[in-house]
């Protein structure tokens, strides 16, 4: 059986051209671009909470660093260097392999070093953190949706979820839809071009990514702010067809795990931000209103203009 060590060097050992000193040392050695701020990122990947057991490995090493660069992608950073913390139950060398190949190729596709890390025995956790520039005072933040501000998200929302359905026998879905929804949920795009231009640009005030769901982390927009919002359904992406319209709906809503980006925009900057959809190939919806404080934070309505009811928000660890 391959040591700790045996398993970081044949697996995880590979050329850091973006750090002066990757993996090998007691620490990686990495020379920011001068006057750019770092943003520094974490998510933690535990099975049986954020996968199923028997996800395939390489998918799973994809998204463990996707989704990671979401995050960074939500604030207009440029991905740039990524450790990785991995909790392993054995030294499945076979799996082990899947995993980084799965890793190696979304670091490729993305420009990431993978700088480090560390290994121990112990339940399957994936660990990592990824660190991006953006120039200082320019990054996209949570707290600057002002009322006004058009909402947009990208993509559509809530194929994830109904991914996740069909494999937990939930739903039926249609071979093809099947197929969106799995990759989706198990190969998700960071959004990153999308957030360096909304930055570069300087046509969003506010950003998040889809990680919990779209009304959820819409709410932690709203909440730093200080503002309310009101979310028209009708302009939200089609549902797909084939599947229970209410179990549409709710993965849409509040099914979690897209890793879209979801951005507020004064009005003037829709004109462009229509163009900059079409330049990327990537639908953006505008689907709501940032208003004044109210009542509520967080409005549903109808295309009538009826409040609609719904309770559900989203994923919550310990709700």
């Amino acid at each position: 059986m391959p040591s700790e060590f045996e398993l970081i060097e044949r697996h995880f050992s590979r050329a850091t051209p973006q750090a002066t000193l990757g993996p090998g040392d007691d620490c990686a050695l990495l020379t920011p671009t001068p006057g750019m701020s770092l943003a520094v990122t974490t998510d933690m990947l535990v099975a049986g909470t954020h996968f199923l057991p028997d996800t395939d490995p390489g998918q799973l090493g994809w998204k463990t660093l996707a989704v990671n660069l979401s995050d960074l992608a939500a604030m207009g950073a440029r991905p740039r260097w990524a450790l990785l913390a991995a909790s392993l139950p054995a030294a499945d060398t076979a799996w082990i392999g899947a995993f980084a190949d799965g890793l190696f190729a979304c670091a490729s596709h993305y420009g990431v070093d993978v700088v480090g890390g560390d290994t121990t025995r112990g339940p399957l956790n994936l660990c990592l953190t990824a660190l991006g520039e953006l120039p200082a005072g320019t990054a996209l933040q949570r707290n600057h949706a002002v009322p006004g501000d058009e909402l947009w998200v990208s993509g559509q929302p809530g194929l994830a979820a109904l991914g996740l359905a069909q494999l937990q026998g939930r739903t039926q879905l249609p071979a093809e839809l099947a197929r969106r929804c799995l990759d989706a949920l198990q190969r998700p795009m960071a959004r990153v071009e999308l957030g360096l231009e909304l930055r570069q640009r300087g046509l969003a005030h506010a950003a998040i990514d889809v990680s919990d769901g779209l009304l959820a982390d819409l709410d932690h927009i709203l909440k730093r702010s200080g503002v309310a919002a009101e979310v028209f359904v009708a302009q939200l992406p089609p549902l797909p067809t084939g599947v229970d319209p209410l179990l549409a709906r709710q993965c849409q809503l509040a099914g979690g795990d897209d890793y879209e980006l979801v951005f507020s925009a004064p009005p003037d900057k829709r004109a462009e931000i229509t163009e900059l959809a079409a330049q990327l190939a990537l639908p953006l919806w505008r689907f709501g209103l940032v208003v004044g404080t109210g009542d509520s934070r967080l409005r549903l309505l109808d295309a009538d203009g009826q409040a609609q009811a719904f309770n559900e928000r989203g994923f919550d660890h310990f709700g």
